[in-house]
Parts: structure tokens; C-alpha cells; sequence
């Protein structure tokens, strides 16, 4: 599909730069809420491996996200009708009085897909209810997908360390925004792999992650600590059983930031 060309003969097409990047309103009344969407087990149908040690993620991610001022709202092997009515609803609560919206989804999963109890779901149905077009009360502000789950069957292999540098390119300020702005998604692993999950301690991605929200989340701005979770998930080791042999295996989590602001939570006063 080749480029849409746009023309800007009459000045119709206009762009301001404020220089810098702005920092988000984070003083509202209320943080805001954070949904974990938990699948531990799923319908036989599905024949699907039990996700054991999910059950302690979701502790950890309780207690992290209420650390940083969060209403905690946990819901555990919802059906797909009943988790669809959830976010519908959600989308339609006033969030004028709150700073952000966080989403967490844990199950199984494959490319731009998770699983309900009873099926298969597009990660686009989630996330498009919430677009500023649909959910005007959360126009404007951070909403956050989290998603522990497996995007493939991959395995990511080591290789020798080397120096690499990461770049961020900052994003000026305009006077209005595409309704998909201000969304941050963030994934245990890249499209394609597969996400470790100890049966006793929790995924890899929530252990890391919660580490860093407890240590850092109310200090440092979110995409950073999100880097930093990145790095920490990549230093782990794994062992896979691949053709009848035993291999080291690794994970890499990403984001993808359609913020255009810095994103902090600093305590409340």
C-alpha cells in the first residue's frame, strides 16, 4: 500500500513546536483505576496448559500498582463475553477526576492475540475502546496495556554481549492529537517469541517489572523504567527442552509508546 499524499496549498495542514517534551498532569483526585485481566485456567475445549504461577504475578502487581496509588480491580478467568462487558463498561466510566487508566492482561497468547477462558481475542478489541474518540474522558491521558503473554513460539537464542546504543526520538507537542495518542503498550516479549513463567515465582517480564515499580515507579518516568525492565528480563537464562535436547534459551520484552509526554508518578500530596 503506497503512501496517502496530502497537499497543503490553502495552509490547511499546520504544526506548532513547544520544544521539549511536556510532562503529564498527574494531580487529579484520584490516580486512576488498574484492571489485571488474570487467566489461570481455561476451558477444556481449548486444551490449554494450566498458567501456574500466575497466581502469584497478579499478588505482586497488586501490591506494585496500589503502591503507586492505583484502585486495584482483579478479575480471573473471565469468559469472553463477560471480559468484553468489562472493558465496554470501563470505557464508559467517568475518568475525568483520574490521572491514567492501566490495563494488565495475563493468559496465553499468539501474535496480536490473547486468550479468554472460552477463546481467542484481538489485543486491538481491548485497546480500541479506549481510543479518545470512544472514551473522551481519558482523552489526553496516559492509558497503559500490559500484556504478559506469549506472542509465538520462538525461542530467543544469546549471543555474545555487545555495546549498543538506544536512541529516543522526542515528539513536540501539537494542538490536537489522533484519537490512538497517549497509549503506551507493553509486552513481555517480541511478536513471534515465547514468555517464561516460573510455576512457583511468576513470569520473568512481572517479577522484573515489579521489582522496578516498587524501587523506582514513583521517581523515575515511565518509559526509562520500562528500559530498564527490558535490561533485566534480557540478563535472565533459560533452559528449553528443543528436539530431544537441552538449550539456553532468552526473552525480550518491548513497548510501544504512542505517549507524547513524559510519563511520571510522583506520590501525591
Amino acid at each position: 500500500m503506497s503512501e496517502e499524499s496530502l497537499t497543503d496549498t490553502d495552509g490547511f495542514f499546520s504544526r506548532s513546536s513547544k520544544g521539549p517534551l511536556e510532562v503529564y498532569n498527574m494531580k487529579n483526585v484520584r490516580r486512576g483505576l488498574a484492571l489485571i485481566f488474570n487467566y489461570e485456567e481455561f476451558d477444556p475445549d481449548l486444551k490449554m496448559n494450566p498458567r501456574f504461577g500466575s497466581e502469584t504475578d497478579c499478588k505482586n502487581l497488586k501490591r506494585s500498582l496500589k503502591g503507586l496509588g492505583f484502585e486495584v480491580n482483579v478479575f480471573t478467568n473471565l469468559r469472553q463475553e463477560v471480559l468484553k462487558e468489562t472493558i465496554s463498561k470501563t470505557a464508559k466510566d467517568d475518568h475525568s477526576n483520574a490521572d491514567c487508566l492501566l490495563v494488565v492482561f495475563m493468559s496465553h497468547g499468539h501474535g496480536g492475540h490473547v486468550y479468554t477462558y472460552d477463546g481467542e481475542l484481538a489485543i486491538k478489541d481491548i485497546t480500541d475502546k479506549f481510543r479518545g474518540t470512544k472514551c473522551k474522558s481519558l482523552a489526553g491521558k496516559p492509558k497503559i496495556f500490559i500484556f504478559q503473554a506469549c506472542r509465538g513460539s520462538e525461542h530467543d537464542q544469546p549471543v555474545d554481549s555487545a555495546n549498543t546504543e538506544v536512541n529516543i526520538i522526542e515528539a513536540g507537542s501539537i494542538n490536537t492529537f489522533p484519537a490512538g495518542s497517549d497509549f503506551i503498550m507493553c509486552y513481555s516479549v517480541a511478536k513471534g517469541f515465547f514468555s517464561f513463567r516460573s510455576t512457583v515465582n511468576g513470569s520473568w517480564y512481572i517479577q522484573d517489572l515489579c521489582k522496578l515499580l516498587e524501587k523506582y515507579g514513583d521517581s523515575l518516568e515511565f518509559t526509562q523504567l520500562l528500559t530498564l525492565v527490558n535490561r533485566d528480563v534480557a540478563t535472565r537464562d533459560g533452559r528449553m527442552r528443543i528436539n530431544h535436547d537441552y538449550v539456553k534459551t532468552k526473552q525480550m520484552p518491548c513497548f510501544a509508546s504512542m505517549l507524547t509526554k513524559n510519563l511520571y508518578f510522583h506520590p501525591k500530596k
